[in-house]
């Protein structure tokens, strides 16, 4: 069962478990199970997805229930009004807040593969991000004898694919996982330390304009229990529990 942290007449909205598929793709043509189906099948109902997260990313994954609320908050998402936030654990130290203004390139979508990928000049996208904890571990993955980590919050500001993952590759910052972006060594240490089996990328804030009563709904969630799991072995939990009740109104001005 897939977990219903907001429903409606007009919405719902899941926690999305790491590991599982939007809705089907040529990009991953062996995978069999999708959310938009088991969702579908849980309620008996037929759902329409306005956004998506990435395979290895858990979190809040909204659906409309009816095609005029599908326009509208797909409509929403496309002019850059819905806000969100991501929780990532990343390599190194980064900086206490800070934007990532870089440009980047169009990658091809689930649902336009078409066998090959055609170049495209780079579109301009922005990421907001601050930083929640940090840690150096006695543990050598590259030259040095020890690895430090960080946990940070992140505010898209644009709406590219792969954004976040490839912002914070572009920083010398990857996410801790990410197998197409990340660092080998690094994700196989997490593996082995931690028993992670996960990319370490969480959407945790959606906040949007309903499309029936125009109110705003503001949805908030913890990680998945994989990603508090590690987050407590590194004694990161607390920092949660710390941080602002609404970072996505804090991270606008870090």
């Amino acid at each position: 069962m897939l977990p219903i942290i907001y429903r409606d007449e007009q919405l719902i909205a899941i926690h999305k478990p790491s590991g599982l598929l939007v809705h089907r793709t040529m990009l991953d043509k062996h995978e069999t199970r999708f959310a938009i189906q088991l969702l579908r099948d849980q309620i008996g109902q037929r759902v329409y997805p306005v956004h998506r997260l990435d395979k290895g990313t858990s979190g809040i994954l909204l659906f409309a229930l009816d095609k005029e609320s599908s326009r509208t908050m797909s409509w929403q998402f496309e002019r850059q009004q819905v806000e969100k936030q991501y929780l990532a654990v990343v390599r190194g130290y980064t900086e206490p807040h800070g934007l990532i203004d870089h440009a980047l390139s169009r990658r091809p979508d689930d649902l336009e593969w078409i066998g090959e990928q055609v170049a495209t000049a780079p579109q301009p996208a922005q990421t907001q991000y601050r930083t929640l904890a940090q840690i150096e571990l006695p543990i050598a993955v590259e030259r040095y004898p020890s690895s430090r980590y960080s946990l940070v919050a992140l505010t898209p500001l644009s709406g590219r694919r792969h954004q976040l993952r490839r912002h914070l590759k572009h920083i010398a910052h990857p996410i801790i996982g990410d197998a197409t972006y990340g660092k080998g060594r690094h994700n196989r240490m997490f593996s082995e330390q931690f028993g992670c089996q996960r990319m370490l990328l969480a959407a945790t804030e959606l906040a949007f304009q309903h499309p029936l009563t125009t109110q705003t709904i503001s949805l908030h969630i913890p990680p998945a229990e994989d990603f508090m799991a590690v987050l407590r072995q590194l004694g990161w939990h607390t920092s949660l529990a710390a941080s602002p009740a609404h970072p996505l109104q804090s991270a606008a001005n870090p």
